[in-house]
């Protein structure tokens, strides 16, 4: 009697598995991902015979596909473990349309986590791969590859060559370049406060209050718009008397946010640990197929991390109580488990929220065994669900109101403390606590301090990873599974790039958006990639047939597609006049657009190539000639501006085509050598870190720019971070500190 052969997608999924089932009745495989797809050099889908898609098999898939098919001839039954979501199905189906076994030999098997239990629960009930879901995937990637290949060529004629457009993608530069609109048409508006510190003899601490209303009616954030009536206000309160005029407590409930899915825990590994949604992903697959854990072996310490549900099985709740009321007493554990209700009416991609497939794999069990990335994910994940069955903060919050002596004038200060943890023992957040004095209602205070304060209102933030995230789940673009390859793409085209940690569209971003925005508004329609989700989900379903969703779109694509690429010219779309002339041959000079954003270029070319670099207002700049020559010819070299900021370049460029990077300096010492400075460098794909100028004999490296002290607790440098603070720039130190303003 043969083995039963058990394939997977990946060698460490398959590692974790073998140890569960063991060699002496399963062989498993990895198939190292999809075994087949489109082809790259071509569009590989035929349009008139109902979108059939051509797949091909990659090269270095051939060794795997040989050594499967002889596995697969021997086996009593195939076993087809990959991902439970579409992506999975559709690996298991190509391989069945590759391996060709025979058709009673072909079990599919799905599991959320990779445990014993898990796995051997999924033998028993073994399904067939469900064409529904393949079809689904099927869709999306004609779809997409559509687009791809109808668009591209298009930008590639009318704006610049190596220009792509994705469907999906598109829509997420789009939001990007709208914040950024509302960014540079946003006019700052002065505004006032009114802020007072009281005290009262023998009490402390002090009080410190803002102006809250005036003659009864409260003060509006924008109230006081400027310097003269906040003047005025302090005019008014000369010689005031001022008493206790309220004293409100209440007791304030604060409830754990519930266990994560894949977009929350994209969004808050972004907040709290910094990471992009790819490495996010990246380090949950690996937490998720399991990690080498000492004698144990390899083990699966999360449930699946695709997922839009909020579900929490029965095993993990038993264990999460008695887990808490051993740790922490019975204080810490609820009458009845906490359920949640997904948000999201499509969720559907797994049966269960993230979360780690046993309790006792905390802290302490794990942390030798994970690297300091894993592990910090690993915690984020465990502290979220295990808080998700804990009870409720309970906070006692107070409000006092001081009014001045004829009433006219209240000033409002609020604090609270914490009065029992609860969640929080386990998944801190960012409550802050402020202590009031213990006052009484008509008790004499005594103002130490009034003075009026500026403010300005501030624009809209650009969008972080977290926050696109979150835009893209609230408009219904894409699904949590590919937020992180959206993101990574637009960023890898060049059309965004990361400004401190934010997301900013490039000039080439803008332009293509605006051009799509304008000719083909389908592409880039939030509704309609909405719907067109709707209709992929309901192909999964088994609600809609998947070839006429794509011919409802692609006629009319291909109509317009057709007519725009008569009508539009790369000059209209691509150049702008100015008035300024050209100082070496007299003609007028135009703003032109490359791949990497907008310079200006004389219109006799190409007998005349004179071109300029524009500054970030829009202004041509003049090259910088600096007293450094060429080694390569000897000419002056110049300070330039490209796609990554300013560099040295010669100015006998094109004949000479030397350049050399401008170190930008941070003034900070490089504490590892103590010789070199740290200056700020671009990694290849366009990341601002800062870096020893002595690379590669001192190999010092920070992603946050150093402020030149040191850290009062580790003696390491300090950085900025968000929010107005510094840190410190070792991992293991968690000192932190407001940055004066």
């Amino acid at each position: 009697m043969g083995k039963n052969l058990v394939i997977v997608e990946s060698p460490t999924k398959a590692k974790t598995i073998g140890r569960f089932l063991g060699s002496k009745h399963y062989h498993i495989e990895s198939s190292y991902g999809h075994i087949r797809d489109l082809p790259k050099s071509k569009m590989g889908v035929d349009i008139k015979k109902d979108f059939a898609p051509t797949y091909v098999v990659p090269k270095d898939s051939q060794k795997t596909i040989i050594k499967l098919k002889k596995l697969a001839k021997d086996a009593e039954i195939i076993y087809f473990a990959t991902d439970e979501d579409r992506e999975g199905e559709a690996i298991a189906w190509h391989l069945t349309e590759i391996i060709q076994p025979e058709k009673s030999k072909i079990k599919r098997i799905v599991f959320h986590e990779i445990t014993k239990e898990a796995i051997e629960e999924a033998l028993k009930t073994p399904r067939n791969i469900d064409p529904h879901l393949v079809n689904a995937q099927q869709a999306r990637r004609v779809l997409d590859r559509l687009v791809g290949y109808e668009l591209s060529p298009f930008l590639w004629r009318k704006v610049a060559r190596g220009l792509s457009a994705g469907r999906v993608q598109s829509v997420a530069v789009r939001l990007i370049v709208e914040r950024e609109r509302e960014i540079q048409a946003f006019k700052a508006q002065e505004f006032w406060t009114i802020e007072a510190v009281f005290e009262k003899e023998g009490v402390s601490p002090a009080i410190s209050t803002k102006l809250f209303s005036r003659n009864g009616e409260k003060i509006d954030k924008l109230a006081i718009e400027n310097e003269k009536q906040a003047h005025e206000i302090l005019s008014a309160l000369e010689g005031a008397k001022y008493r206790v005029a309220s004293v409100t407590r209440r007791e304030v409930k604060r409830s754990p946010l519930p266990p994560f899915t894949t977009s929350t825990l994209q969004q808050e590994a972004n907040r709290k640990l910094g990471y992009s949604a790819k490495k996010t992903m990246r380090l949950a697959q690996q937490l998720y197929e399991g990690v080498e854990l000492g004698s144990q072996g390899s083990l699966g310490l999360i449930t699946y991390m695709r997922t839009d549900s909020l579900n929490l099985s029965n095993k993990f709740l038993t264990e999460a109580r008695g887990y808490l009321e051993k740790t922490f007493g019975n204080n810490y554990v609820l009458p009845e488990p906490r359920m949640y209700k997904a948000k999201s009416r499509l969720a559907q991609e797994a049966h269960e929220a993230i979360r780690p497939t046993e309790v006792v794999n905390d802290m302490a069990a794990v942390q030798q065994y994970l690297a300091p990335d894993q592990f910090k994910l690993y915690m984020l994940i465990w502290n979220r669900a295990v808080a998700s069955q804990m009870p409720q903060a309970i906070m006692d919050s107070t409000t006092i109101d001081i009014n001045t002596d004829n009433d006219a004038h209240t000033f409002r200060a609020t604090g609270s403390i914490v009065t029992f943890d609860g969640f929080l023992k386990v998944y801190p957040d960012s409550v802050k606590e402020n202590q009031l004095p213990d006052v009484k209602e008509h008790d004499s205070v005594t103002a130490k301090e009034i003075k009026p304060v500026q403010h300005f209102t501030e624009p809209p933030a650009r969008y972080s990873e977290a926050g696109l995230v979150k835009a893209l789940e609230e408009d219904d673009i894409g699904r949590p599974s590919t937020y992180a390859s959206i993101i990574s793409t637009i960023l890898d085209r060049g059309y965004v790039m990361r400004d401190e940690k934010r997301l900013k569209p490039s000039d080439i971003g803008m332009l293509v958006n605006d051009l799509l925005v304008e000719h083909f508004p389908t592409i880039v329609d939030f509704k309609f990639t909405a719907h067109m989700e709707d209709d992929l989900d309901e192909v999964a379903q088994g609600q809609k047939e998947w070839v006429p969703v794509i011919k409802e779109f692609y006629g009319p694509f291909k109509e317009n597609l057709m007519h725009k690429d008569k009508t539009l010219t790369k000059k209209e779309l691509t150049e702008e006049a100015t008035e300024h002339i050209c100082e070496k041959c007299g003609r007028p000079m135009i703003i032109k657009m490359g791949r990497f954003g907008k310079f200006l270029a004389c219109t006799g070319y190409p007998e005349c190539k004179n071109t300029k670099p524009l500054g970030d207002d829009g202004t041509p700049q003049q090259p910088k000639v600096t007293d450094e020559k060429c080694p390569t010819c000897g000419k002056p070299l110049a300070v330039k501006r490209g796609r990554f900021g300013e560099f040295f370049g010669c100015t006998g460029y094109p004949e000479c085509k030397f350049i050399k990077n401008i170190e930008k300096k941070t003034g900070v010492t490089c504490p590892q050598c103590n010789k070199g400075d740290i200056v700020e460098k671009r990694s290849r794909r366009g990341r601002i870190f800062y870096s020893c100028n002595r690379y590669p004999e001192c190999k010092f490296a920070l992603w946050s720019k150093p402020t030149g002290e040191k850290c009062p607790e580790s003696g390491d440098l300090l950085v900025y971070a968000a929010k107005g603070k510094v840190r410190c720039s070792s991992k293991e130190c968690k000192f932190e500190k407001t940055v004066d303003a």
